[in-house]
């Protein structure tokens, strides 16, 4: 129950975050100077961001019942717990890396659409499938020290957990292909820069998950949240 609490926290603190920087509280009549010099801060917020704050909102509630689930599951005697894979870690670095460059090509069409934006988009569309193909690497490799599906509960929940999030990344993966396929063949155009915007919010999310989730399967977190529950009973 910790784990739910925590996770879904943190969850709103990054979401309200946002909501703060797209302006949803600002008070235009309050403002001074000249009508014409005044930004245009009355434009509604587009309806994209909205619908993608509401699919990150449902996204991290599946993955806080995932880790309330572990978390609770991992405390019965019939717990044996997997070796974490070193590619593991590389692969952590692949997904930050993707991170960075999506966020670069952000950077780089807000100054003005050059060619910094179709290399940030090609460099986060290729780590994100150097990724995918890691995890994929990575349960082949458990499967064949013999840490098949059925044998622990552990291992359920790793692959479990590790194919949802894989699910969420070929999902965006797909997003983030048609963006820069847009980008290539149109060039700049009003909704490319809100497009790449929405690609990179919900990679930074499914970055941070990644990381909670990491921390979880490596048993990082698990003096942590031991800690949490001792304060909230």
């Amino acid at each position: 129950m910790s784990a739910v609490v925590l996770f879904m926290a943190g969850v709103a603190l990054i979401a309200g975050w946002w909501l703060s920087q797209q302006r949803l509280a600002s008070k235009p009549w309050l403002e001074e100077g000249v009508i014409g010099d005044l930004p245009d801060r009355s434009a509604p917020l587009p309806a994209a961001k909205i619908g993608l704050g509401v699919f990150l909102a449902v996204v991290g509630s599946l993955f806080a019942l995932l880790i309330s689930a572990y978390g609770m599951r991992m405390d019965l005697i019939d717990w044996r717990p997997l070796p974490v894979p070193k590619l593991l870690w590389f692969n952590t670095g692949v997904l930050i890396l993707s991170s960075i460059a999506l966020h670069w090509a952000l950077v780089s069409a807000r100054r003005g659409f050059d060619d910094s934006t179709l290399l940030g988009l090609i460099a986060a569309d290729i780590t994100a499938i150097v990724f995918l193909i890691g995890q994929a690497l990575v349960c082949w490799e458990l499967v064949k020290a013999g840490y098949f599906l059925a044998s622990n509960p552990a291992n359920a929940f790793f692959y479990l957990i590790t194919a949802t999030h894989g699910l969420h990344i070929l999902g965006g993966l797909l997003v983030l292909s048609r963006t820069l396929t847009r980008a290539w063949r149109d060039g700049a155009t009003p909704q490319l820069c809100l497009s790449i915007e929405l690609c990179a919010i919900y990679w930074h999310f499914l970055l941070l998950i990644w990381l909670v989730l990491l921390g979880l399967l490596t048993g990082w977190t698990a003096g942590f949240l031991a800690i949490c529950r001792q304060l909230l009973t």
